[in-house]
């Protein structure tokens, strides 16, 4: 796996600078460790998520591009789903819910105008690093403290942190964007008092993961699901943009959405064991990528 990298310069002009190029041809973009936390207070009873061990390794590597298996989170209890709970996340998921998902690349465009990303198997290993230790994962970590959020204090401090957690400009538009999207159609279509307490608990920009995170709450489903579908659908939206932007056909899309399920699944089980305190991400040329989308000369991606 190569270990170059890029170092790069943002002056006060907001210029990027880029010393080093070596890393724009690198397309096997080697993951660093999180911290793996604490084990979460709690039964794993429904409404409230599972307690899992750390899985091992934190990062498994993406299954081999036409191959798949079933992947379970260890110690996962609260995967059984009710048949409305099944519905209504298939719902909220889906890419025909109204939020506009289909208009952000979260920075995947450039990755391909730059040739980070260039066929099936280079867009799967700029995912996996964005999945396991970029934006997929500082999203389920967040996700998941909305969900378990018990009073009106802890739902603000974490609507708060999503809202200033993100590196650039259209990321942050990308996320609230989404978000505030996502409970302007859930209230009117789903309404739950959850929905009524985020709104009374902060009154900023709502992301994504908080905005879904506190719905499935509300409707009483199981953290260990909701999250995995939440992951999926991230996962999906970006392999949506990759198979546009190369272009690769539809059976190569399925493919990586199939190599990336164990990454999927080891990223859920960590979010569900990571403390607030303790999210973070790792995935610098990505962010550099969603900060270089912004002035790119064409582009068909809000991000």
């Amino acid at each position: 796996m190569a270990t170059s990298m890029t170092m790069t310069t943002i002056t006060t002009t907001g210029t990027i600078t880029t010393m080093d190029e070596s890393a724009r041809r690198d397309t096997d973009f080697p993951l660093s460790p999180c911290g793996r936390g604490r084990r979460p207070e709690g039964a794993a009873d429904e409404g409230k998520c599972a307690q899992t061990e750390t899985p091992e390794p934190p990062h498994p590597d993406p299954l081999p591009l036409g191959e798949s298996e079933s992947v379970v989170p260890r110690g996962a209890t609260d995967t059984n789903l009710s048949a409305p709970a099944l519905y209504r996340l298939m719902a909220w998921l889906s890419p025909a819910y109204p939020i506009g998902a289909f208009s952000y690349s979260s920075g995947i465009e450039w990755a391909v105008e730059a040739g980070d990303i260039k066929d099936a198997q280079t867009l799967r290993q700029w995912l996996t690093a964005m999945m396991a230790d970029g934006s997929g994962f500082a999203d389920a970590v967040l996700f998941v403290h909305a969900f378990r959020a018990v009073d009106d204090a802890a739902l603000r401090l974490v609507a708060e942190l999503a809202a200033a957690f993100v590196p650039s400009k259209e990321r942050f538009l990308e996320t609230t964007a989404q978000g505030r999207a996502f409970l302007d159609v859930t209230r009117a279509a789903w309404p739950c008092p959850a929905l009524d307490r985020l709104a009374a608990a902060w009154d900023g920009p709502v992301a994504l993961p908080i905005a879904v995170g506190t719905t499935c709450a509300g409707h009483g489903i199981g953290c260990a699901p909701a999250l995995a579908a939440f992951l999926h659908a991230i996962a999906a939206n970006w392999i949506s943009a990759g198979v546009r932007l190369v272009p690769l056909g539809q059976t190569d899309g399925q493919r990586v959405l199939a190599a990336l399920e164990p990454v999927v699944a080891a990223t859920a089980a960590r979010a569900q064991q990571t403390p607030l305190d303790e999210v973070g991400t790792s995935t610098f040329r990505a962010d550099l990528a969603s900060m270089r989308h912004e002035v790119q000369y064409t582009r068909l991606f809000r991000s």
